[in-house]
This record gives C-alpha cells, structure tokens and sequence, in this order.
C-alpha cells in the first residue's frame, strides 16, 4: 500500500497590515524653492509628486509605535499576544538601545522581545522573512514586522539629487500560522558587498567617528552614485523576481501583484517592462510618498489590501533592493 505524502510544512501568513506617514505634506514646489530644480524635473525622473515629513520630535520609533497600535486595533490584539517584534530601519533613534525596545516601551508590549534589522531598503522584506520562519517554526504565535524610517534626519536639505527622493513613513505587518496551502512559499535573498560605497551615509560608524571633520564634510547625510544604484536596482529587481518564477514554473502573468520596493517609478516601469508585467500588476505608492525606505514595502501593500486588488488565493511578489547592495524577494499565496 502506497504511503501517503507526508504533510506541507508549517508556514507562515500576513494576517494584517497597517500604515502610517507624517501629516506634513513636503511637495516637488516646496522644494523647487528652495533649490535648483523644478516640479517636471522631479517628476520626469523619479515620478514623486510629493513626500511626508515628520513633525519636530517625531522619531522612527514614534512612528513605529503608531503603526503598531494601528495594527492591534485593526486585528483586536491585546498587550499580551505578540511574541516579537522586529523592526527594519536604517534611522534608529540612536545606534542603541535596539529601536525594537523603544516601540515596545511605548505600545506596552508585555510579552514581547525584539530587536532591529538594517538591511538599508531591503530591510523589510529581510525582517519579513526573519520573522515568516519564525512563525512557521512554532517560535511564536505572532509576530509583528516594522519598517520605518525618518529618512529627513539624514537626507542633506541642500542636495536636490537625494532630497527629492525620500520621505519619512511607517508600516507594519502581522505575521501569523498560515491555512494549508497559503502564506510564505518561498525566497530568494542575497548581497553584493562591493556596491557599499555607491550608496551609504560614510559617517557615524566605527570607520568614521563622529568628529568635527565628518560635519563639516557633511558626512552624516546619505551619499549615493544614482547612475550605478539605478542600474544595479533595474537589473537585479526583474532577476531576483523570474527567479522565484522560474523555481515555481510560473510565469509574470500568473501574479496578481508584485510588491517593490518604492526608489523610482522609472525602476518600476522599466522592471515591469523587462517582465512584460500585464498592466496594474505593480504596486506603487511612490508619487505620494517618496522612498520611505524600510517602509515602502508595507506602505505600498497596505494601498493594494485596501484597495482589493490582493484577494485570497493570489500569488504576490514581494521584491527590494537596497545599500549594500542587498537583493531579495518573496513568493507568497495570500490568505
């Protein structure tokens, strides 16, 4: 007698999702005057028409509480159901404590450990997936994902070809035990550590300490080659994802919605070219919002949720790149 195929392995779902960004409107006009550039020359190369800053006092992890309590309400969660919390930023409050153990202090989490994880722009789907395997260990029953990031601490207000692009926001997901057949199925993750230098913030760190020289070189703000970076984001988000295709003898055409990484509508437009992306298949959020970094992920899938245009059963796409570089994706079966 023929046995029977041993059981799925247990994985994890996205049960919730929430957002948060700053009241603060900062619009391309805004900053057209107050630097050389124009609202057809930030559009025309980045497709953002406006992006959110955070109040005087407003912190990632200020913003990182909000969305978590957003999160609990949305999903009825009381102080004693999360098991972790994990938190994906490159704008901690401060290089420590963990950001994690600020958002937790401040929504009360009482059952809760954490930590952080700075993967720069892919640090979300990297938690995302720290956290999946988590769940589908039997670690814990949830656990909470954040990526958010106050990218105006560190973005130099007198540098149009970073200022334009990024923004201040956070979102969080609920990861929980999937139904059969739904959730996680697979990833595909990797770095190349020879790009460290085309995209980073060189000061700060235990190369270049905080001195008066790093000041006044400016060296605390972001500093990046856009050319390299965009070539690099292009190439590697369309690869990452027809990996993940391939392995599951899929084709662009079988996924409701790819989930990217929010840099540049260009990077998008011309990714979903080189997939030959049926049309309104690719999230964006990026014209309201900017580059949130750690935040783009869950922003963008929380527009797509409660839009419906993500229904139980679908296959998504999840997909970044970011400073490192770092490179990644997510196939999931959405419940």
């Amino acid at each position: 007698m023929k046995s029977p195929p041993p059981p799925a392995p247990p994985r994890a779902a996205i049960t919730g999702v929430s957002g948060y960004v700053p009241e603060r409107r900062v619009t391309n006009a805004d900053l057209a005057a107050r630097l050389d550039t124009s609202e057809e020359w930030i559009v025309s190369r980045t497709g953002i028409r406006e992006r959110r800053q955070g109040a005087p006092g407003e912190t990632t992890s200020t913003m990182g509480a909000e969305v978590v309590r957003r999160l609990m309400a949305q999903r009825g969660l009381g102080l004693d159901d999360v098991g972790a919390l994990i938190v994906a930023t490159v704008t901690p409050d401060m290089v420590f404590p963990a950001t994690a153990c600020l958002v937790q202090d401040q929504v009360g989490l009482r059952n809760a450990w954490g930590f952080d994880l700075s993967a720069a722009c892919s640090g979300f789907l990297y938690a995302l997936t720290t956290g999946a395997h988590l769940v589908a260990a039997g670690a814990h029953r949830r656990i909470i994902v954040v990526g958010a990031d106050l990218m105006s601490a560190i973005i130099d207000p007198e540098d149009r070809t970073t200022a334009v692009l990024f923004g201040d926001g956070a979102g969080a997901v609920l990861l929980e035990l999937a139904e059969p057949g739904y959730g996680f199925l697979d990833f595909y993750h990797r770095v190349d550590g020879s790009g460290r230098n085309d995209l980073l913030m060189p000061a700060g760190g235990s190369l270049h300490p905080a001195s008066h020289a790093t000041v006044e070189a400016r060296d605390h703000y972001l500093k990046q080659n856009g050319k390299t970076v965009f070539k690099f984001a292009v190439s590697q988000m369309a690869d990452s994802i027809t990996t993940l295709l391939h392995r599951h003898q899929l084709t662009p055409a079988d996924i409701a919605m790819i989930i990217p990484h929010q840099a540049n509508q260009r990077i998008l437009d011309a990714t979903a070219e080189r997939l030959e992306l049926p049309p309104g298949r690719m999230a964006s959020v990026i014209a309201q919002y900017g580059n949130t970094t750690a935040a783009t992920l869950p922003l963008a899938l929380e527009e797509v949720v409660r839009d419906g245009r993500v229904k139980r059963g679908d296959l998504v796409i999840f997909v970044a790149v970011g400073a490192g570089f770092t490179v990644g994706s997510s196939l999931v079966r959405w419940q």
